[in-house]
């Protein structure tokens, strides 16, 4: 008995996770321009896994697979631009290190200036009174 269920655990170990990695995950693209452009715009995208780390610097399988769209569609001619874009509309404005300025992420680009003038304040005050 303890053996058919020894065996039915290990029959189901997902396989799926047990997966190869992507085709060009890995593997630089034959052009040295190509390649440029596609290490370029990797290091400006957000792992969706990992969160603070570049999906050019990240091994999740997900970055895998993210590099291998990059490079995908940059040897497919598309340009850089066209491809963060992309991925944008598809993954929303936290797949990128650089949001785009708009209603939601104002206060991501106004908030260190609020803080840093506070801080000046809070400094000559204190400095105000000694």
């Amino acid at each position: 008995m303890k053996r058919l269920v020894l065996a039915l655990a290990l029959a189901a170990t997902p396989v799926a996770a047990q997966r190869p990695p992507a085709t060009l995950a890995y593997t630089q693209l034959p052009d040295p321009t190509q390649e440029a452009q596609a290490r370029a715009l990797m290091e400006t995208l957000r792992c969706l896994v990992c969160q603070g780390q570049s999906i050019a610097d990240s091994d999740a399988d997900m970055a895998g697979d993210m590099r291998a769209l990059v490079r995908q569609r940059i040897a497919g001619g598309e340009r850089p631009g066209e491809v963060r874009a992309w991925l944008i509309a598809r993954y929303g404005d936290y797949v990128t290190f650089d949001p785009p300025v708009g209603g939601s992420t104002w206060p991501l680009w106004i908030a260190p200036i609020v803080l840093l003038g506070l801080g000046v304040l809070v400094a000559r005050a204190s400095f105000r009174r000694r």
